[in-house]
């Protein structure tokens, strides 16, 4: 190799504003000896920016990619996981149903009786506790009244139209509340995302509420 020849080209590439890597790809010389070279060179403010682009560039690229390893890595996770539950007996339903109910809805305290009202902003879970007082409160879904909490300033026909279609209840049998709006939310589903949370309840349902804090006991005192 004509170090000579090289150097020069190596310059003159640097001036055209070409980064080390690109011109190491072209000119195979060690980086210590190509930054040896090159430092008496004064760039362009043009050639500056278009280094400053590359950069920026390829920063892109490598974090687009980082996120498809993170999202192969989350998939590969969720599926292994997922073939670990193959069957829920109804017994495992009934007790996924209590620990629902124990974890978001009301119970009765201090005296004050409550009916049952569950409510979370999750429209699957909101299912599968229908489907639990369905087959274990003997509830038909016809006789669960629906309470929408939502901000004003969002979409309200969005997310009624959302809860209608998800969760395949009668648009007439929710009522909305509307919340205090918060300009600063911390939470994560807001704008299109958000669709406010659904409640179920179920009236003239203080004793079945009761009911429920008992099989709620009864796994505590299996566990604890």
């Amino acid at each position: 190799m004509d170090y000579t020849i090289s150097k020069l080209s190596a310059i003159d590439l640097r001036k055209k504003g070409f980064s080390y890597s690109e011109i190491l790809e072209q000119i195979p010389v060690a980086k210590s000896t190509l930054s040896l070279w090159l430092q008496s060179v004064n760039l362009s403010k043009k050639q500056k920016q278009r280094l400053t682009e590359k950069k920026l560039q390829s920063a892109l690229r490598g974090a687009a990619r980082k996120k498809e390893i993170k999202l192969q890595k989350i998939e590969r996770i969720q599926n292994e996981a997922r073939k670990e539950i193959v069957k829920i007996s109804d017994h495992e339903l009934f007790l996924i149903g209590i620990a629902l109910y124990w974890a978001e809805g009301a119970k009765e305290r201090f005296g004050y009786a409550s009916p049952i009202k569950f409510i979370n902003s999750d429209s699957e879970m909101i299912k599968i506790f229908i489907i639990w007082i369905e087959k274990f409160l003997k509830i038909k879904k016809e006789a669960l009244i629906y309470e929408l909490y939502i901000h004003r300033n969002a979409d309200l026909n969005k997310a009624i139209e959302f809860w209608v279609k998800e969760v395949e209840i009668n648009k007439s049998k929710i009522r909305i509340y509307y919340k205090k709006d918060n300009t600063n939310p911390k939470r994560k589903n807001i704008k299109n995302t958000y669709n406010g949370l659904l409640r179920v309840v179920i009236h003239k349902s203080t004793d079945i509420n009761r009911r429920i804090d008992g099989w709620i006991n009864g796994i505590k005192n299996c566990i604890i």
